[in-house]
């Protein structure tokens, strides 16, 4: 087991004298700046691989905000180099694709729940143990996203590791299973799909962390399977600012 007491945490660079008591989480090294820049005081503190790290303040309380980069593996290892460095609240800001009719592009999704249809949750917690948000961080970004003037949803959502195994499943030689599990989860009222939630959720419990998940829609498919409208937008400013916002009221409170 590698000493990471005083070390440089391998992978995201931070040392615990650079950490914090809460986090934002991102996917794209891209968003991290400006997702800080809502911050008090935002600076620049390191970048390797695909982790990048701004830290900030709100109600004058330091903040970092993250990259983890694609899939579940790398956002483990974010979460716990993190969790190493002091961090106890963490908000993860991402885009999803729709999957229920009702959430258009440009909506907002709280993840509630994820299904675990990733693997590296399974080397956390068994796989009959549920992926579910914390309460009071969820309830929080609702309310925030619902301030902003958002169409706001809550509820379960899809995590995956493959994103061509969704939109392309017929290529696939386990088609039968990706589409029949497709219709499943639709059938069980999934609000979307994305690639990081259920390890979030799941690595969280098993720290005894406190986990929330706020999601811009780019698109819909089943939407267009069906011929309704289905707008496209890529910006994720709007779940930037739902979390930011989530995040000061927690900390208020």
């Amino acid at each position: 087991m590698m000493n990471f007491n005083d070390e440089r945490m391998y992978h995201i660079g931070l040392t615990p004298l650079q950490g914090a008591a809460a986090a934002i989480i991102t996917g794209d090294p891209g968003r991290v700046e400006s997702i800080a820049r809502l911050l008090d005081n935002p600076t620049f503190v390191v970048q390797n691989r695909e982790y990048t790290t701004w830290a900030g303040e709100l109600s004058g309380q330091r903040v970092l905000v993250t990259s983890h980069g694609i899939g579940g593996p790398s956002t483990a290892i974010c979460v716990e180099e993190l969790y190493r460095c002091g961090v106890r609240t963490v908000i993860r800001v991402g885009t999803c694709g729709g999957m229920a009719l009702k959430v258009c592009g440009g909506d907002l999704v709280v993840a509630t729940g994820a299904i675990r249809a990733e693997g590296t949750s399974r080397e956390y917690l068994p796989i009959e143990f549920p992926a579910v948000a914390d309460l009071e961080v969820t309830t929080a970004l609702r309310d925030a996203a619902a301030a902003l003037g958002c169409a706001v949803h809550a509820g379960v959502v899809h995590c995956k590791d493959s994103f061509y195994g969704q939109h392309d499943p017929d290529a696939s030689p386990v088609s039968y299973q990706l589409n029949n599990q497709w219709q499943a989860w639709l059938k069980g009222g999934c609000l979307a799909s994305e690639m990081e939630s259920a390890t979030l959720y799941t690595v969280a419990a098993a720290l005894g962390m406190h986990a929330g998940c706020v999601l811009h829609t780019v698109w819909n498919q089943e939407r267009e399977k069906a011929g309704l409208s289905n707008p496209r937008g890529e910006s994720t400013e709007n779940a930037a600012k739902a979390a930011v916002n989530a995040l000061k009221a927690l900390i208020v409170k």
